[in-house]
Parts: C-alpha cells; structure tokens; sequence
C-alpha cells in the first residue's frame, strides 16, 4: 500500500467522502492545502452530489490530472482521465456509483450513512478508493516523465 492510498483510507475512515479522500490524499503534491482540496471536491462524492452517476473517487482522480497538466492541454488531459479510468476498470466494471454499490433506486432524501463498522463492511467503498488511487499513481506518475 502506497503513502497515497494509505492517507485516502484515512481519510475516508475519518469521514471524508470518496472524491475528497481520492483529491485530499494528492493534495500536497500539487500545492493545495488539505482544507483547500476537500473544499473543491466535496460536491463530487456519492457519485456527484449523491446522485450516484460518476463515482466519486474517479472524479477526483480526474481533477488531479488537471492539477498535474499545468500547460492546460485538453488533449493531454482527456487522454490521462481516459487512462487513468480504463486501469481503474481492470478492477470494476464500471464507473457509476450506484453500479459499483449495486444500488437500484437513487434515494435522493438520504443522509450519509454514519460510519460504523458495519458501513465497511457492506459497502465496497474502501476498496473503490483504494483502486481510483492506485490507478492514479500509475498513470499519472507514469505521464508526468512524458
């Protein structure tokens, strides 16, 4: 386990949403503050607003990929998301949050569940995180001596 999927599962554990823990734990490298990362990535979580679309934990990877290509080359930038995604589906089959969590109906009511034991258990979470992180550090490390 590397020092970046160490500190997105912290991060989780102490309550921080997918896309915050995905962002949060590259955050330094780029010269964001923690505080700064998990407020630009907090509406991304549950699949965008809790929408369960877009998985979270991708879409921070994507926002990473913007901070890493600072000459703002679109096509660099797609390419890497497209990457970066395509090694994160060697693990699941999709990047939809209610997918991922083998939601049917999307309660739109619902509060975040509390973080209990329990919640680790059921939910896939973690190992989601872990995988957006994991294929990030690939990729992204990989790109940037390109």
């Amino acid at each position: 386990m590397s020092k970046y999927t160490e500190r997105a599962e912290y991060l989780f554990r102490s309550g921080y949403n997918c896309s915050q823990a995905v962002f949060c734990a590259f955050a330094c490298d780029f010269g964001l503050t923690e505080p700064q990362a998990a407020r630009v990535s907090i509406g991304l979580g549950g699949g965008i607003g809790r929408m369960r679309e877009i998985c979270g934990a991708v879409s921070g990877a994507a926002m990473l990929v913007g901070l890493a290509r600072p000459d703002f080359d679109k096509a660099k930038v797609y390419e890497t998301v497209r990457e970066i995604t395509e090694e994160f589906k060697k693990s699941h089959s999709s990047i939809i949050c209610k997918d991922l969590l083998g939601i049917k109906e999307v309660d739109f009511n619902e509060k975040p569940e509390p973080r209990t034991p329990e919640f680790y258990l059921k939910r896939p979470c973690l190992k989601i995180i872990c995988d957006a992180v994991s294929a990030t550090e690939k990729i992204l490390f990989s790109k940037e001596t390109n």
